[in-house]
């Protein structure tokens, strides 16, 4: 090797460590795990094996105490108002909060930032998420009007955006870019028409008094992050505060978490060049033991730390953070309170189960393809080249998994009685659907493989 090549290569190894933090004895456990937390599918796994063990516990000896333990009444008294509430209720309302925040989150940075600000490519999900709700509430209430489950049209609405990324990320790099961005985008618009279907359709009656203090308590955290406020901290307790103040209007509390995800920031406050300036500075001024200069080192120490955070908008920070605690904690969480069910179908109303299943299992790849077609065809929305109308119909077939929020909302909509039904025909629907989808999208990239490798061969041939 030459003096030359041994320069460069002794450069790049700095380079290497310089760009590495220290390794500690416990990188052995804590990097693997790391490595887990960032596959998309592992919180569906997790989603997966809580819904297991609810369902195990509530069919076991344990049911009567399993039960009982989620009507455990927690509360405390806020001035006035006191807010108590079951342990159930408060997954439910204060947990799932932070889900829809996190929701409404995904759906800001795709709107300014992502994919959806191209309005073509929008509408196409946007047009296949309103078909995905509106056709399986029509069979729905087709099927039970008149019925005693006529209210819980809205619990076949939903599509469960965990499941539905965890089965997309078992078919890997088959599964092109734009599918992922149709079937995310899909779900967080599915997900938002879901929210307002909550507030509008199954909220309590409105107390003025405190709906106007929520209001103003809104403009309070507007005017916050005009001000400069930049604490995530304080914006969390102001949020809390809110949060008790739009559960005793009589609004859905989770209503919260979507109007200040919407509010959050998706501009940076650091700017890149500024970030690279300050770093600069840092690598300009070497350290030389005098007293002077650790300070100064120290301060811009400070500097770029708070640059480094700030150089991420507050949108895009919210999400790094709470999608692990969403994904492996609330969800889970929210799934383990909900899911279990008896499986006794006797005491169910097989006409529910039956509406719920075929609204999702028919409704959702019907509306989705039908609306998403309509809006090719009138011009409002364009389809990318590699994104075909079967790997479309595919998406429909996934996006009828509706557990997490169809759980949500038939716990709003049906009677006690009621309630096991329609949560079995989440079940079921959602376990037919994932099974159908995977081995359906399998099958069409399967397919699309075979005919470009075919028409490679005869170009080469050519």
């Amino acid at each position: 090797m030459t003096l030359k090549k041994q320069l460069r290569s002794l450069l790049a190894d700095k380079r290497g460590q310089a760009e590495q933090l220290p390794q500690s004895p416990i990188d052995w456990l804590s990097q693997p795990l790391a490595r887990f937390l960032k596959i998309e599918a592992a919180a569906g796994l997790v989603l997966l094996f809580f819904t297991l063990l609810a369902l195990y516990l509530a069919n076991s000896s344990f049911s009567a105490h399993f039960v009982a333990w989620w009507e455990t009444s927690i509360g405390f008294k806020v001035g006035s108002i006191t807010i108590e509430h079951s342990l159930h209720t408060w997954i439910n309302d204060a947990l799932m909060t932070l889900f829809f925040f996190l929701i409404a989150l995904e759906l800001k940075r795709e709107l300014v930032l992502g994919e959806l600000r191209k309005p073509k490519l929008a509408m196409l999900s946007v047009a296949a998420a309103i078909g995905g709700m509106l056709v399986p509430a029509c069979i729905y209430v087709f099927l039970q009007l008149g019925e005693p489950g006529q209210h819980g049209w809205g619990t076949v609405m939903a599509t469960d955006t965990a499941f539905v990324i965890g089965c997309l990320a078992l078919l890997g790099k088959r599964i092109p870019k734009s599918l992922r961005v149709f079937m995310l985008s899909l779900a967080i618009v599915d997900d938002l028409g879901a929210i307002i279907v909550v507030a509008i359709g199954y909220g309590n009656t409105i107390d003025l008094l405190n709906a106007g203090l929520a209001l103003a308590g809104f403009a309070a955290i507007k005017l916050m992050s005009l001000l400069g406020i930049r604490s995530i901290v304080l914006f969390f307790i102001a949020g809390a505060f809110l949060w008790v103040l739009v559960d005793a209007s009589g609004i859905h509390p989770t209503v919260t978490g979507v109007v200040l995800g919407l509010m959050t920031p998706t501009t940076k406050w650091v700017s890149d060049e500024r970030l690279h300036n300050i770093v600069n500075a840092l690598w300009a001024h070497p350290e030389s033991g005098h007293k002077r200069d650790h300070h100064i080192n120290t301060k811009l120490l400070k500097t770029a730390e708070a640059a480094a955070r700030e150089a991420l908008s507050p949108v895009e920070r919210l999400e790094l953070m709470l999608h692990p605690w969403v994904g492996f904690l609330v969800m889970p969480l929210f799934a383990f309170a909900n899911a279990g069910i008896p499986l006794s179908l006797q005491e169910m109303s097989a006409a529910i189960s039956m509406a719920v299943f075929i609204g999702f299992v028919v409704g959702k790849p019907l509306g989705i393809c039908l609306f998403s077609w309509l809006a090719v065809q009138c011009g409002l929305a364009e389809r990318p080249s590699d994104l075909s109308w079967s790997l479309i119909f595919a998406c429909g077939v996934l996006a009828s998994i509706g557990f997490t929020m169809a759980m949500f909302i038939a716990n709003l909509a049906f009677a006690p009685e009621h309630i096991n039904a329609a949560k079995f025909g989440i079940l079921s629907a959602s376990l037919f659907s994932a099974t159908l989808g995977i081995a359906l999208l399998f099958m069409v990239t399967k397919k699309n493989d075979t005919q470009f490798e075919q028409r490679t061969i005869n170009t080469d041939a050519q």
